[in-house]
C-alpha cells in the first residue's frame, strides 16, 4: 500500500529472548527457577543470563558460533537457553545419556567452541575430549558446572586441567550490562537439535529464532499456561529445547521447578511441595506415575495438566492418570517441527461419552497447533491426501513456521525431507472424519505379514491392557513363510505373572489372529532418555532369534 515502509519502528526480528526481556520487568520479584534450596527470581535470571552471554563473548564467542552443553534439568541448564543466544551463539544440548564416543561426533560435527558440563558427567565429556585431542581436533573449552551452592569437591578438583573453568566463576567475569547480539535475521539460528540417529551420519536440527518464538507461544496456548503457573521440568530441556517451553515459561512468568532425576517419588513431592499446576512427560513418565507404589504416591494440592507426546500412550495409562487427578493432553511432533506440531484439542461433546472411548480419543493426535499451518496424511507418492476413513493409512507431513531450517551440513537431508513442499515426517497415520489424525507406526516399524500391514501400536495398546503388563514393545520378526511376524518385548508389573501363550492368545482374543504376537520374550525394554523404546535393539534381538517357520520345519 501506497504511504507504508518497513523500520524498526514496526519490523523486528522475533526472538524468544524478548520473553525474558519483559519477565523481568513484569514479573521481576516473583521466582523463576527453583531447584532444591536454590531460587532464583525473574530480574536475577535476566542478570545471571546477561554475564553469562558477556562471558561467552569474552572467550571469544561470536556470531554463529555453537555452544554446547550436557547437562540434566538444573537452572544452568535454563540460563543457557537464554545466555548462549543473547551472545548471539547457537545452543546445542546433548543428550545425557550418550556415551564418550557420541559426544566427540557431535563435537566434531558442530564445531561447538565451548561446552558446558554437569559434574555428573564430566568423565563422559573428558572421555570425548580425549577422543578428539587423539584425531588432532581443536576441542572446544569445557565449562564444569557443579551441583549449586556447593564447593568444588577434590575429585573434580583434580579432574579439571589448566584451561577449564567453572561456571559460577566464568558467570562473575561477565558484564552485568552487557548489550544483547539481537539476530540480524530472524530465520538466524538459536539452536541446534541432534535427532537419535547412528555415530556415522547424525543429524544437526537447526532451529531459528522466529520458529523458537512462535512454536513457544503456540506450547503456552496447548498447554493452557496461564501467567505465572508452576511448570515441573519432567520433560528433558535437552530435548527439542524442552518441547520450546524453556523459552514459553518466561512468556507467561511461570516458575520453573528443576528436577536432576525424574523419579516418582520426585514427581509428587514437587507438586505437593511447590503446588505444580503444569508439567510434561513422555508415556514412560506416566507409565512411572500411576505405578508408583502406595509409600511414594500423594494425593495432589490441585488438577495437575499434564502434556505427553514421543510415542503413542495406551489408554490404559490416560485412563489411569485421570483416575490420580492429572488432566492429560496428548500432543505430537518431531526434532525437526520444534517439538509438539500437534495437539488433540479436547470437544465438549466427548465428555459424554464413556471412560474407555475417551481414553481412546486422547490417545489420538489430533490437528496442526496454532503455530503450525497445516498437518496432513499423504500418500508419499502421489502426494495426495488420504480419505479421512480412519484406515488408509499414509505418511504423516508438516508445513509451516515451525518447521525446521534444515539439517547442518547436510543439504541432500535436508532437500529430501522437504520434497514436494512438506516435511516428511516418516510416521504413518489415519485420518478420521473429524479430520484428527491417529498415529499408526513408524514407516520402519510397521510389520509386513504375509502382504498385510500391521500396526504395533494398535498391537502394544491391547498387550498393554493385560492388568499384568507394565510396558509392551512389538517388532516385526523375519519369517521365512510370512515374511514377518509380530515379536513382542513384554516387561511385567512387579509381583505379578504371566506366560508367554497367556499373552499370545489375550491378544487373539482381541485382535485378528494374523496380528497378534508369534513370539513373547519377557525382558526390560531399551529406551532413549526421550523415553521412547528403542526398537532397533529390539529387531536386533528379534532378528538373532531366526525364522519360527524355520525352526519348526526343523
Amino acid at each position: 500500500m501506497e504511504g507504508t515502509i518497513r523500520c524498526s519502528a514496526n519490523y523486528v526480528p522475533l526472538s524468544p529472548i524478548s520473553f525474558l526481556e519483559r519477565a523481568a520487568v513484569v514479573y521481576s520479584n516473583r521466582v523463576s527457577i527453583v531447584y532444591g534450596d536454590v531460587k532464583f527470581t525473574w530480574a536475577e535470571t535476566r542478570q545471571r543470563c546477561l554475564k553469562l552471554a558477556s562471558a561467552l563473548i569474552q572467550l571469544g564467542i561470536s556470531r554463529c558460533d555453537v555452544v554446547a552443553v550436557l547437562a540434566p534439568n538444573i537452572p544452568a541448564m535454563y540460563e543457557l537457553h537464554f545466555g548462549v543466544p543473547m551472545a548471539g551463539a547457537v545452543l546445542c544440548t546433548l543428550n545425557v545419556r550418550h556415551d564418550s564416543a557420541m559426544v566427540s561426533v557431535l563435537l566434531k560435527h558442530s564445531e561447538a567452541k565451548v561446552i558446558f558440563v554437569d559434574y555428573q558427567f564430566l568423565d563422559i565429556a573428558k572421555g570425548a575430549l580425549k577422543i578428539l585431542s587423539k584425531e588432532r581436533i581443536k576441542f572446544p573449552y569445557l565449562v564444569l558446572i557443579p551441583d549449586c551452592d556447593r564447593q568444588l569437591s577434590s575429585v573434580l578438583n583434580r579432574a579439571l586441567i589448566p584451561g577449564d573453568l567453572e561456571y559460577e566463576s566464568f558467570l562473575a567475569t561477565g558484564k552485568p550490562n552487557f548489550e544483547i547480539v539481537w539476530p540480524i535475521d530472524e530465520l538466524d539460528a538459536i539452536a541446534l537439535n541432534y535427532t537419535s540417529g547412528t555415530t556415522s551420519s547424525p543429524k544437526g536440527v537447526v532451529y531459528s529464532h522466529r520458529g523458537a518464538y512462535l512454536n513457544s507461544l503456540a506450547a503456552v496456548l496447548l498447554n493452557e499456561l496461564p501467567l505465572m503457573p508452576v511448570y515441573l521440568w519432567c520433560v528433558p530441556m535437552f530435548h527439542c529445547n524442552g518441547w520450546c517451553l524453556t523459552w514459553g515459561i518466561a512468556a507467561q512468568g511461570g516458575k520453573n521447578v528443576c528436577l536432576r532425576n525424574v523419579t516418582a517419588a520426585g514427581i509428587f513431592t514437587s507438586i505437593a511441595g511447590h503446588q505444580v499446576s503444569h508439567m510434561g512427560g513422555a508415556p514412560t513418565v506416566l507409565n512411572m506415575i500411576i505405578n508408583a507404589p502406595p509409600s511414594v504416591r500423594r494425593s495432589l494440592p490441585r488438577k495437575v495438566a499434564v502434556m505427553t507426546g514421543g510415542a503413542p500412550p495406551p489408554p490404559q495409562v490416560l485412563f489411569k492418570m485421570e483416575e490420580l487427578g492429572f488432566d492429560v493432553t496428548h500432543s505430537y511432533g518431531l526434532t525437526e517441527t520444534y517439538g509438539p506440531g500437534t495437539v488433540c484439542t479436547w470437544k465438549p461433546e466427548w465428555s459424554s461419552l464413556s471412560p474407555d472411548e475417551q481414553a481412546k480419543i486422547k490417545s489420538r493426535q489430533g490437528l496442526h497447533h496454532i503455530g503450525m499451518e497445516e498437518v496432513d496424511v499423504k500418500d508419499p507418492a502421489s502426494m495426495k491426501s488420504i480419505p479421512p476413513d480412519a484406515k488408509t493409512m499414509g505418511e504423516v507431513m508438516f508445513r509451516g513456521n515451525t518447521v525446521m531450517n534444515g539439517y547442518l551440513k547436510n543439504l541432500k537431508a535436508t532437500e529430501d525431507a522437504f520434497k514436494g513442499g512438506w516435511f516428511r515426517s516418516g510416521d504413518l497415520a489415519v485420518k478420521h472424519p473429524d479430520g484428527y489424525i491417529e498415529l499408526k507406526d513408524r514407516t520402519k516399524d510397521i510389520i509386513i505379514s504375509g502382504g498385510e500391514n500391521i500396526s504395533t501400536i494398535e498391537v502394544e495398546s491391547v498387550i498393554f491392557s493385560h492388568p499384568a503388563v507394565l510396558e509392551a514393545a512389538v517388532v516385526g520378526k523375519p519369517d521365512d513363510y510370512w515374511g514377518e511376524t509380530p515379536c513382542a518385548f513384554v516387561k511385567l508389573k512387579d509381583g505379578n505373572n504371566a506366560t508367554a501363550n497367556e499373552i499370545i492368545n489375550y491378544c487373539r482374543d482381541r485382535l485378528p489372529h494374523y496380528m497378534a504376537p508369534k513370539t513373547v520374550i519377557f525382558d526390560d525394554l531399551p529406551k532413549t532418555s526421550t523415553g521412547k523404546t528403542q526398537k532397533f535393539v529390539l529387531r536386533h534381538k528379534a532378528k538373532a532369534l531366526g525364522s519360527i517357520s524355520k525352526a519348526s520345519k526343523l
